[in-house]
């Protein structure tokens, strides 16, 4: 069987990689097409995926000519919500009026044919996958409901894959969030013959917009043990060299549209710093990360034992090196626990709700005294014995491991399902 793949950054990355993997080691054929910043093409999953029997890969920007990409490219630019935030927000709105949907069409048509036809020569079987189409996505939703719709009229499937696994159980945790309300850019998924969601959590986005017929919960992909596994063999050597510091911790940092109590996670750095024979890390968010004050900050710079990481060391070597995460709700947290390695849910570092403190109450910090108990704790019991082991399991089965331990084969037997023809 075919299917067409389409990624965009390191989220579509992390979650979709072992889908991919899985499918072609059930036999089948793919075509992988690259559609954001050409810098994630050197990643080290890519070069991977790349080597794979049945894969061809290729970014948009090669595949198509230089008129025919820069013109995808504006109308892209035209359409996404981050053109309108910045200073040019206005011209992009005065000219997104100018060229209107009947003629940015005309180009959407000519590359949505040209990549099905590169693809599927033969129409009638086969699967596209995306990862999850919001209303505010960066890459554009006129586009996608274009390309999908000319892929059903084909007979091919047409299916969502997760970018992400809901670190949050709360719904009110971005800035000029008031209201609960079902979010409406979570309805754009609609356009899909199925959409895939790793846990409950992900799924209560999607459910006021689609019904369980559409709808599918099957685990996560990139925190399933068997990928795990796998990613041990691929990942390149760490750069980070393990010191004689007696507790290593690493704070990783949400995207800065996330409500976070910046003031309070600075002094918890600095209280943690000044503890003897630790050394800490800090890693801002790969999306805007740097946009964020703490990673400004003189005081935590000139901190001998606190390092701001780059972004070419990845999360995997963090945690790697790592002995304690100190989590502010982002689900690169959830290797960790997977693996027993202690999280501690700061929970009231940021304006949400964990699904690491929902799940593991006991996991959960409510003040600056839990995290200066915790970490002389560690310093002098170490670090076993941290985790309430059926609080533990139970994340791990309702968030990770849902309905089984078999996740990838899951979904590969849906990909499957909607290849066979419509």
């Amino acid at each position: 069987m075919k299917a067409l793949f389409f990624l965009r950054h390191y989220n579509d990355i992390d979650h979709i990689t072992p889908v991919i993997t899985k499918w072609v080691e059930r036999g089948h054929a793919c075509d992988i097409v690259m559609i954001g910043k050409k810098r994630f093409d050197s990643d080290y999953r890519i070069e991977f995926l790349k080597k794979l029997p049945g894969v061809r890969l290729a970014h948009l920007q090669d595949l198509l000519s230089f008129m025919e990409f820069t013109k995808w490219r504006l109308q892209t630019l035209l359409l996404v919500r981050s053109s309108y935030n910045s200073f040019l927000g206005p011209l992009v709105k005065v000219l997104a009026r100018l060229y209107h949907a009947k003629r940015r069409e005309v180009t959407w048509l000519r590359t949505t044919r040209y990549l099905l036809e590169r693809s599927f020569p033969e129409p009638g079987k086969g699967v596209v996958v995306f990862d999850w189409i919001e209303r505010n996505s960066e890459i554009c939703v006129e586009w996608v409901e274009i390309l999908v719709s000319v892929a059903r009229h084909q007979g091919l499937g047409a299916v969502s894959l997760p970018h992400g696994d809901s670190p949050h159980a709360s719904q009110l945790i971005r800035r000029g969030e008031w209201q609960l309300k079902p979010d409406v850019s979570f309805s754009a998924a609609g356009m899909f013959d199925k959409v895939v969601v790793p846990n409950e959590l992900c799924a209560i986005r999607f459910r006021p917009f689609m019904d369980d017929q559409k709808l599918i919960v099957l685990g996560s992909p990139r925190y399933c043990e068997e990928w795990l596994a796998k990613l041990a063999t691929i990942m390149p050597p760490s750069p980070l060299v393990r010191s004689d510091s007696q507790l290593k911790v690493v704070i990783f940092l949400r995207k800065a549209n996330f409500t976070t109590f910046w003031e309070e996670v600075g002094e918890v750095v600095q209280m943690v710093a000044a503890l003897p024979g630790v050394e800490l890390a800090i890693k801002p968010h790969t999306r805007g990360g740097w946009k964020q004050s703490l990673t400004k900050s003189a005081a935590l710079r000139r901190l001998r034992n606190v390092t701001m990481m780059d972004d070419n060391i990845h999360s995997v070597h963090l945690l790697q090196w790592a002995d304690v995460i100190i989590d502010l709700a982002t689900s690169v947290a959830y290797e960790a626990i997977r693996v027993g390695k202690p999280v501690l849910a700061a929970d009231y570092l940021h304006a949400g709700r964990s699904a690491a403190a929902y799940f593991m109450p006991d996991a959960e910090m409510r003040c600056r005294d839990d995290v200066y108990e915790k970490m002389t704790g560690f310093l002098t019991n170490g670090c076993a014995s941290y985790y309430n082991e059926t609080q533990r399991q139970r994340f791990i089965k309702e968030m990770l491991d849902v309905p089984g331990r078999d996740v990838l084969p899951h979904y590969v037997a849906l990909l499957e399902s909607q290849a066979q023809g419509k």
